[in-house]
């Protein structure tokens, strides 16, 4: 399971309680929405001790959150792109150790979904891999993010992907988005995974091996079980690059 951890912190009486019981069952991670860990404020030091705590408490795997800014002296309520500049990688890579240091592990950082890129100096993959070099963090990869900003911004997914590094990748996402126009495409999480998506995913097991997937599904939420039938879809791709590999192993011995 994935929660936001802004929407669960010091939650107490009975939907703290229903929270303790459901973490005692299944593994939880964390996946920021405030860090802004881009913008030029100050980090809020008093927020990231009580993740902390929060990430202790529970238990929580992994702590991810966005490659962006959606914060000067107040919210934007949105996730702005950071511009792909050296001065940034070395500003964004300080903040991202400035919060390891404070919660005593790696974070992971997401590939984010973008629709302009100011001042831009270098390409987007570039920028990702200076920043995790940099930074020493993990990658939260978004398979979705992947596949909508190859549309829009006219690169070969697969490509850009096979390009991140392999042994920073915490965990991913994989989610549907909406079509705008036939070159505009908009990450919304609210529809169904579409089949360009899922030979992407498929494609990363094989190029990276398997690695953890989560669902997401923000609004437009479907019955359960049609929910559950997407999650049965990630266990079968995942399963049959386990057995793949697990064949390639016993031929080379």
């Amino acid at each position: 399971m994935e929660v936001a951890p802004e929407n669960w912190i010091d939650v107490g009486g009975k939907f703290g309680h229903q929270f303790q019981q459901v973490a005692e069952q299944v593994p939880m991670v964390c996946h920021g929405l405030s860090l802004n860990i881009g913008g030029p404020a100050p980090l809020d030091e008093a927020f990231l001790h009580k993740v902390k705590q929060f990430l202790e408490d529970f238990n929580v795997r992994i702590y991810s959150e966005h490659l962006t800014y959606c914060a000067d002296n107040a919210h934007l309520y949105d996730l702005m792109p950071i511009p792909f500049t050296e001065e940034a990688v070395t500003y964004v890579s300080e903040r991202i150790q400035q919060v390891q240091d404070i919660l005593g592990q790696q974070i992971a950082m997401e590939n984010a979904s973008y629709y302009a890129a100011p001042g831009k100096e270098m390409e987007e993959i570039e920028f990702i891999n200076a920043v995790l070099t940099k930074s020493d963090c993990l990658l939260h990869i978004d398979i979705n993010n992947i596949y909508v900003n190859s549309i829009n911004h006219q690169y070969d997914a697969e490509a850009f992907m096979k390009q991140l590094p392999a042994e920073r990748i915490a965990y991913a996402h994989i989610a549907g988005h909406y079509v705008e126009e036939e070159d505009l495409r908009i990450d919304t999480h609210g529809t169904d995974v579409i089949d360009p998506v899922w030979l992407l995913l498929d494609k990363a097991y094989q190029h990276f091996g398997v690695f953890p997937t989560l669902l997401e599904r923000d609004f437009n939420i479907p019955p359960l079980s049609e929910l559950l039938q997407q999650v049965k879809t990630i266990k079968q791709y995942q399963q049959k690059h386990i057995a793949s590999q697990h064949d390639l192993k016993r031929q080379q011995v």
